[in-house]
């Protein structure tokens, strides 16, 4: 798709074709971070497109190994992964994805694109977020929007053709280096509370351990004392 070419973006269809952008890691050991996208996303095919659902007109394209091992399961809906971007997430690859995706929705192949993700808030929370990629949203008005008379240059028209394709890039590349972020949040949690169940595990397997000592000790000690007992006798 040529950079300026972002004329229907924003034009609204009938829901009739859904595509799906599921966004996990391409490793484990981070708790419920990648558990939590493939949830919100059955979710959303079971409530809000189920429709689109029965009638094979949803498409799953995984960005990240965890949901394109999940997902590929059903050829009905996978469409295909972008699992090697995280080797180099750039904002030049996160938009060779992103034109792909303008390009099919321009051509209506799919009439609504959504971006389920994990937002970073801290290290310790992440939100999940689906959010549509397209048709874009205008913004909503209000009573103090004020209607300027502007000069543009270029024209009015030129600058939102140039503008949008790069509106959908950056909000990609943007719910990527969320999700990429929040994955290493996500791991550090789960791996500080692996470090936390293992002591206090030690800690009981520890005191397990001194009350069987203690209780062989003791009952050697009994031997003893009757056996001593029984000679004196």
């Amino acid at each position: 798709m040529e950079e300026g070419e972002g004329g229907n973006f924003a034009k609204v269809r009938p829901v009739e074709r859904v595509l799906i952008v599921a966004v996990t890691s391409n490793r484990g050991l981070a708790g419920a971070f990648n558990t939590n996208i493939m949830r919100a996303i059955n979710s959303l095919l079971a409530n809000e497109y189920n429709a689109q659902m029965k009638a094979g007109n949803v498409n799953i394209l995984c960005i990240g190994k965890k949901a394109s091992d999940f997902y590929s399961k059903n050829p009905n809906v996978y469409l295909g992964n972008h699992n090697d971007i995280y080797a180099d997430l750039t904002f030049n690859n996160a938009s060779k994805i992103a034109e792909s995706i303008m390009s099919d929705f321009a051509a209506a192949k799919y009439d609504r694109v959504i971006v389920v993700y994990n937002q970073f808030k801290n290290a310790a929370v992440q939100y999940v977020i689906n959010e549509q990629l397209l048709p874009l949203i205008p913004p909503a008005a209000t009573e103090n929007t004020k209607k300027n008379d502007y000069i543009y240059e270029p024209s009015q028209g030129e600058i939102v053709l140039e503008l949008i394709p790069k509106s959908v890039k950056t909000q990609l590349f943007k719910a990527l280096l969320d999700s990429h972020a929040s994955e290493h949040g996500a791991r550090m949690t789960a791996m500080n509370k692996a470090t936390d169940n293992a002591g206090e595990m030690l800690k009981e397997l520890r005191l397990s351990y001194n009350k069987a000592r203690q209780a062989a000790i003791t009952n050697e000690i009994l031997e003893i004392v009757a056996g001593a007992e029984a000679l004196n006798g």
